[in-house]
């Protein structure tokens, strides 16, 4: 599985690292702002009141930014990348059941349910024999197939470890805890985790024949 298609489809429109990087980390910088200013925001707005705690409100406002940020990058690209937008599903779903309820469970479980999903995905792509990394991330780079079996793996792996932390720490922490640590740990996580994979990315890339 070679992904061929993805770095020579004229009509694929990609966005710029910076603006790419804004459209993922900008909601939840609105969810964390929202969180941490809850009260003063309502303050200000008094009608926001009927939304209830600050969790709530940032249910509702991370809601609001991670749609836009999806049609924003629907208009930009004419397309969804499969990981975002099935995020994105799964933010609008458990976040309604959030509000709807009034549970603020439903939101923590959100990271759970999107990694031991794309786990389970990617893991269990491989007891068919099929890698399906380059699917799951709208990957742009080509790799042997031996290399995309190895990093499908790893990242499969990855997704439960980051359910695992997910649920060690809404369990073990208060809600802003864990709002802190979905923002500012996840993250820096797996960018670690990204990095660490570039020795095998580059070991198992397949040479462009513009580059022999």
């Amino acid at each position: 599985m070679e992904f061929e298609h993805a770095p020579n489809d004229p009509t694929r429109k990609e966005l710029s690292p910076l603006l790419k990087l804004a459209l993922e980390l900008g909601p939840l910088g609105v969810f964390f702002l929202f969180n941490a200013r809850g009260e003063q925001i309502t303050a200000s707005f008094p009608v926001l009141e009927a939304v209830g705690k600050p969790i709530f409100l940032a249910t509702a406002a991370f809601m609001v930014a991670i749609t836009i940020s999806l049609v924003v990058s629907l208009w930009l690209t004419r397309r969804l990348p499969i990981m975002p937008l099935v995020s994105g599903v799964v933010v609008l779903v458990f976040g309604a059941l959030t509000l709807w309820l009034h549970d603020e469970l439903f939101i923590k479980l959100k990271p759970t349910i999107v990694n031991c999903l794309f786990g389970s995905i990617l893991l269990g792509g491989l007891l068919f024999g099929k890698a399906l990394l380059g699917y799951v991330f709208d990957s742009a780079f080509r790799l042997t197939d031996e290399g995309w079996r190895k990093l499908t793996f790893r990242w499969g792996v990855f997704f439960f470890v980051l359910a695992i932390v997910n649920e060690v720490v809404w369990r073990s922490f208060s809600t802003d805890f864990w709002v802190s640590f979905k923002v500012f740990g996840i993250m820096p996580i797996t960018i670690l985790f990204t990095l660490s994979q570039l020795p095998l990315i580059q070991k198992h890339a397949l040479v462009e024949d513009g580059d022999t």
